[in-house]
């Protein structure tokens, strides 16, 4: 059982408004075309509407880290890993996260980020026994095996206004 995790806690004080509740369709589209079997929206500074469980976590202010501890505690017992995506990333390609999987399944490590022109990236996959080791920083503190991920395009990041893909506005 493979699980994702949606952070979508933060502020959005560059942006000027909630982009997550503008951003989640899309990116929760894209993830249910991927293989994961069960998807965990965490919710922090704003209250989200999603098509999809959504978990409040208290503590998103104290980091990432926070969000994505909340994340992974709330996902099924039998989760065997999880994969990660950020909210404000609506390009997001459903490929770029089963190739994380695949590579994990295949002995890869227990921490993959996906990669684009050699630079880390998103999604990141965590297996379940590095779920314990994510510090307040978040995953981007823990050293991935990196997954090339140039064919499938990068997944976005939208931080202002101006970052909204065409489609969106």
């Amino acid at each position: 059982m493979i699980g994702a995790v949606v952070l979508a806690a933060g502020a959005s004080t560059r942006f000027g408004a909630p982009k997550q509740q503008l951003l989640l369709d899309e990116v929760l589209g894209r993830l249910r075309a991927s293989s994961v079997d069960e998807i965990v929206v965490v919710e922090g500074a704003h209250p989200l509407a999603a098509d999809a469980r959504v978990v409040h976590c208290p503590d998103w202010e104290r980091g990432g880290g926070a969000s994505l501890r909340c994340g992974l505690a709330a996902l099924a017992d039998d989760a065997q890993a999880a994969v990660v995506v950020l909210a404000d990333g609506p390009d997001l390609s459903p490929a770029a996260v089963d190739r994380l999987i695949e590579r994990w399944r295949a002995g890869a490590g227990d921490v993959l980020a996906a990669s684009y022109r050699g630079e880390r990236g998103h999604p990141v996959l965590l297996a379940r026994s590095a779920w314990d080791t994510v510090p307040d920083e978040g995953a981007r503190a823990l050293e991935p095996v990196l997954v090339p991920c140039d064919d499938l395009g990068a997944p976005g990041d939208v931080d202002y206004p101006e970052d909204l893909p065409e489609r969106l506005r």
